[in-house]
């Protein structure tokens, strides 16, 4: 996937992150205990934040190759 400089520095809200994977908020917030979620920010009045890249990087590393 090519995308470009500016598009990887976008930041989404964490709904929009898991609107976009399917991913419910808890099973974001298990993710994150377990440190299997994609990597994020976590700003001063507590909201998280997750960079397109690293979206884009943590939905790539969950492919499965296919079995023979």
């Amino acid at each position: 996937m090519t995308t470009s400089p500016k598009a990887d520095r976008q930041t989404l809200k964490l709904v929009e992150a898991l609107d976009e994977i399917g991913m419910s908020r808890a099973a974001f917030y298990r993710m994150r205990a377990r440190g299997q979620a994609p990597r994020h920010l976590k700003l001063p009045n507590g909201q998280i934040r997750i960079r397109r890249a690293d979206l884009n990087a943590w939905f790539d590393a969950c492919e499965v190759p296919e079995a023979c």
